[in-house]
């Protein structure tokens, strides 16, 4: 995609999804931190339910750790990946409560030193808690991405490095968002609602029929 492209997509994704948030509901980093914990491999839709009925005892580090490993798994069994959720989940609410004072770290390095805590939940947090400039790489940013063209990489890695070339650093956290829901609307995985694209003309799938 080149430049000229590039900044048409930008403006029009600005336009359709101006003002795009994070569909899922917390009130606290805690609970950010849980509920995109938990979005790994489910809906948001799915998580909010949960975290519904989870947060109203357990929506702090050490209400959470009242519950054994078991407990948790029954709340979030709806997930997916139940039990490796669930001990993520209790060690990283021990080491905040340990190593960080009951807080949920605003430091990069110690957000991904959490346990369940990756490259994409860390930069989650980061951008939508703190606040900083940060893309986060979920399924359909990498997908929506690297079909637009605004990156062609392999990784999620990689394809975060790529974006933050490909885009002014002060609309890295807004992009994160557009894409998500532009993948949410439009670009879907399986089949992409290409004749109702705001972004066909500009789009590198589209243009080489794929």
């Amino acid at each position: 995609m080149d430049k000229q492209a590039r900044e048409q997509t930008l403006k029009i994704l600005s336009e359709v999804y101006a003002g795009a948030r994070p569909a899922l509901r917390y009130n606290t980093a805690y609970e950010l931190l849980i509920a995109v914990i938990l979005s790994a491999q489910c809906t948001d839709e799915r998580v909010n339910k949960v975290t519904a009925e989870l947060f109203k005892e357990h929506a702090t580090p050490e209400a959470m750790l009242t519950l054994s490993q078991e407990e948790l798994e029954k709340y979030i069994y709806s997930c997916g990946l139940y039990k490796s959720k669930a001990a993520h989940i209790l060690s990283a609410s021990r080491d905040i409560i340990e190593k960080f004072g009951g807080i949920v770290p605003e430091n990069f390095n110690d957000l991904k030193s959490l346990a369940g805590v990756g490259q994409k939940t860390a930069n989650v947090v980061s951008s939508v808690w703190f606040d900083k400039d940060a893309i986060a790489v979920d399924t359909h940013v990498f997908r929506v991405s690297n079909r637009l063209g605004l990156a062609h990489a392999n990784t999620p890695l990689k394809t975060e490095e790529q974006l933050k070339e490909a885009i002014p650093k002060e609309h890295w956290s807004e992009a994160h968002h557009w894409l998500i829901w532009h993948g949410r609307r439009v670009c879907h995985s399986q089949k992409p609602d290409c004749a109702n694209c705001p972004l066909a003309e500009c789009c590198d799938h589209y243009k080489n029929g794929r």
